[in-house]
């Protein structure tokens, strides 16, 4: 069968791009290994349902005192909420392209025979030869399991995308990882009421973040329960019982479930990309250049699966350069600048630009801002006090370099200063504004002040 284009992988990027196609009148066929998900990673087993959990623990944990078994209702509750939301919006996606007329969606797992055919093996039965002259990548990421003896085939063990499936809530909980992930799901799983540790091989917490903004994340999950153990390296499991070495003698801990939260990686797994000249990188993903071209002409890699920032956002600009590309424009990868990202644990964690050790390492000229969250009137009234509001400002030009959150709807603000950034407004901008009270929004006024 040909087409003008086809599409591996039904994620933003893809979707996005099979949809703008389709308008042009071209025909393409889209590629989707798994009927449960039709739109893609963020929508059916990463942001939303996690969000959708992250929202359902919230009201939660304003019941502390509840029994296990009570905890336990709320969350087998919050369970089918999540699958209410995903299965919504999972059909939406899948009408949205299955409704356009040029639009062919086929079910099966995909791999190259060459560089313009690709042979797709569906899931009802028998295999489909298709063929076009651009093809595009679009296969997202998997968890990373590591290889600790005990891990592969273990009931016990999940990644994250796994236990957001459990209905049944873990008393016990064990963490492997101190990613942003791990501290998502740590909050996530303490505000529902599990007994949360956290195991992490290296000594120090969040090292990308500055040391205020990492300690500060550390007491406000502690005042949650959670348990970190740092310098903790994984021995060995059997069953939910985790065998680790710190400090040079081997502990164990027994839980009733066992995240795996270190990370994802690119799948490139059975694609064949070889067959086609299109080139890995030593992690796995598919190598690209600015414009997301692949080392073979007329083949694109967009989402996770090029190893760029895992963000759906990220993967919604990696289309816009490659249709801006299509349509004879100059939207590169180099365009991109402030990428933010949020944490969505109970006190959301966003940041974007330079932290203060990356400004200091740089030798400029820095201002550290900081403003203590208590001290935001909206914040008193969502009895939401925990954390503080720190930017980073060129002391002679003004300009915002960077900027951290940890505060309640930090996930809304974050955009606001990444706007103020990418204009290369000065700092006062932001703090001369008129904002409505009370809001978030106005700590800008007050942090800028300072």
């Amino acid at each position: 069968m040909n087409y003008d284009a086809i599409i591996l992988g039904f994620g933003k990027a893809g979707k996005t791009l099979a949809g703008a196609l389709a308008k042009q009148g071209k025909s393409v066929a889209l590629v989707e290994k798994s009927r449960g998900m039709y739109g893609g990673t963020c929508i059916n087993v990463g942001c939303i349902p996690s969000k959708s959990l992250v929202t359902s623990a919230a009201a939660s944990a304003l019941h502390p005192q509840a029994s296990y078994e009570e905890k336990a209702e709320r969350y087998a509750a919050a369970i089918a909420e999540k699958r209410r939301v995903t299965g919504l919006l999972r059909g939406k996606n899948y009408d949205k392209l299955h409704d356009l007329p040029n639009v062919t969606i086929l079910d099966g797992f995909a791999r190259f025979l060459s560089e313009h055919q690709v042979e797709v093996t569906l899931t009802d039965g028998g295999t489909a030869l298709l063929e076009a002259e651009q093809i595009f990548i679009n296969t997202g990421s998997t968890p990373l399991v590591p290889e600790i003896p005990g891990i592969a085939g273990n009931p016990a063990v999940y990644t994250s995308e796994g236990l957001m499936e459990e209905d049944r809530l873990p008393r016990r909980l064990v963490l492997l990882g101190a990613g942003y992930i791990g501290m998502e799901f740590a909050s996530l799983y303490a505000s529902f009421g599990s007994e949360v540790t956290v195991l992490q091989d290296g000594a120090a917490f969040l090292p990308k973040e500055d040391r205020d903004v990492a300690e500060a994340v550390r007491s406000i999950l502690e005042g949650q329960g959670v348990r970190f153990l740092l310098g903790a390296k994984p021995q060995r499991l059997e069953g939910g019982t985790v065998t680790y070495l710190q400090d040079g003698a081997e502990r164990s801990l027994t839980a009733d479930a066992v995240l795996v939260a270190t990370g994802r990686t690119p799948a490139t797994t059975g694609l064949q990309a070889e067959k086609a000249g299109v080139a890995l990188t030593a992690r796995g993903a598919v190598q690209v250049d600015s414009l997301l071209r692949t080392t073979a002409p007329g083949i694109w890699a967009m989402g996770d699966v090029n190893g760029g920032p895992q963000f759906t956002f990220v993967s919604l600009d990696d289309f816009r350069i490659v249709f801006s590309q299509l349509g004879g424009g100059e939207r590169t990868r180099d365009d991109r600048q402030n990428v933010p990202y949020s944490v969505f644990m109970a006190t959301p964690l966003s940041r974007v630009g330079l932290t203060e050790q990356q400004a200091a390492a740089q030798n400029l000229p820095i201002r550290v801002l900081k403003l203590p969250t208590a001290a935001v009137p909206k914040a008193q009234v969502l009895r939401h006090t925990e954390g503080f509001l720190k930017a980073i400002v060129h002391a002679e030009s003004g300009r915002i370099l960077g900027a951290a959150l940890l505060c309640p709807e930090s996930y809304e603000l974050i955009n606001l200063v990444k706007l103020a950034m990418d204009f290369d407004l000065p700092y006062t901008v932001l703090r001369d504004r008129i904002y409505t009270h009370p809001t978030m929004t106005e700590a800008l006024n007050d942090l800028f002040a300072l």
